[in-house]
């Protein structure tokens, strides 16, 4: 099967293409004037007014000069708040069409083209719409097979477009080379609040990258780098931005692999963080040692409200460790401890019972978690 990313022989000449279009709009510009010398009412109901006539003519003309087939929902949705597009097929061509109107629409506010393929060459059609659109906010552009290239475009164009507030990025294949540029977004991009990089390969040197990044970064607020490769030293080295870090509420690393020294590392990190206040390090390799660690600071930390760390290797000691410091908090601002999967004992039980006393709004999470994962993907 021929991959959707590679250039097509079919394809049109970009110069083809980009005449095609360019005959479309004069075409509208022509229907709009006679239109307007006219003195038909465009008020009527269930009529389309002037603009939308105009609009969805070059929309279709554009599919047309890129050889795509023309999403109707696009028609009925590109007036309203919010357009989803997901799991549509659209491909670059189609990305590329979809761009075109995109980028002079002031009501769209969030847009979620998820799952669409569109490659490197609708990135970059979708970066141009980024970098002059100041209505879009909310961006979901996960699942397209970006590559490092694909996101060098889009933080280019969020570096001179500052509207966005929230983007994702989950499954595009980013590795050590888009953490570069991705960094680069973050010491800048002071209105970005939201990033997930879930699902993605960011490794150990990507780890070394984004940690600095992290650590000079005053915006954003909720970060999801779940599902990545970050261990060893890049690990520690991301843990050690997040001790610098004045923005950060909610931070998501389930499933990487810190282990106990990078359980060290973000226990440090939060002896002198009084910002965050979730935390997700569920499945990361964390031995008994590692919880202990992290208990060092839940003896001291008075902002984290939600703990995650299930499915971990802690056993009922790690898991014990981590409520006594709890325990020995007076002034512990958790909520929850969630220790999912991890099988404790009645001595930890006992602690529980004393700890609900004391802290009767502390929930504890014990048991089974069955847990969804997306398609394609399984447990590390």
């Amino acid at each position: 099967m021929k991959d959707p990313c590679e250039n097509s022989a079919e394809n049109e000449p970009e110069e083809e293409v980009k005449a095609a279009a360019g005959d479309f709009s004069e075409i509208a510009e022509a229907e709009k004037g006679s239109v307007a010398d006219s003195d038909s009412d465009f008020e009527t109901e269930g009529t389309l007014g002037l603009g939308e006539v105009v609009k969805d003519t070059l929309y279709l003309g554009f599919c047309q000069a890129f050889n795509v087939v023309p999403v109707s929902c696009f028609l009925r949705q590109e007036n309203a708040a919010e357009l989803s597009l997901r799991h549509r097929g659209l491909g670059p061509q189609g990305a590329q069409a979809l761009a075109s109107m995109l980028t002079s629409n002031p009501y769209i506010k969030r847009l979620d083209l998820r799952d669409n393929g569109l490659c490197v060459a609708g990135a970059e059609a979708l970066a141009d719409v980024l970098s002059k659109n100041s209505s879009i906010s909310d961006v979901d552009l996960s699942e397209n097979q970006f590559g490092a290239p694909g996101v060098q475009a889009l933080c280019a164009a969020l570096t001179v477009n500052q509207a966005v507030q929230k983007m994702k990025l989950a499954g595009n294949g980013l590795e050590e080379q888009a953490a570069k540029y991705l960094a680069d977004l973050l010491l800048v991009h002071t209105g970005l609040k939201s990033l997930d990089l879930s699902y993605n390969q960011l490794n150990d040197q990507a780890g070394e990258t984004l940690g600095p990044a992290l650590a000079e970064n005053t915006g954003l607020t909720e970060l999801d780098i779940s599902w990545n490769h970050l261990r060893g030293p890049g690990a520690i080295a991301f843990a050690r931005g997040l001790e610098a870090n004045i923005f950060l509420k909610v931070l998501d690393i389930s499933y990487n692999g810190f282990g106990d020294l990078g359980a060290l590392a973000v226990a440090e990190a939060l002896k002198v963080n009084n910002v965050l206040e979730e935390l997700n390090m569920s499945n990361n390799r964390i031995f008994a040692a590692g919880a202990l660690s992290l208990g060092m600071d839940l003896r001291v930390n008075q902002t984290l409200r939600i703990l995650v760390v299930s499915r971990n290797p802690m056993q009922s000691e790690g898991c014990f460790g981590l409520l006594k410091s709890v325990q020995d908090n007076t002034a512990s601002a958790l909520e929850l401890l969630d220790i999912s999967d991890i099988e404790v004992n009645r001595k930890f039980d006992d602690l529980a019972s004393s700890v609900k006393v004391i802290l009767p709004g502390l929930c504890i999470k014990k048991g089974a978690q069955r847990e969804q994962y997306p398609q394609g993907s399984a447990p590390k």
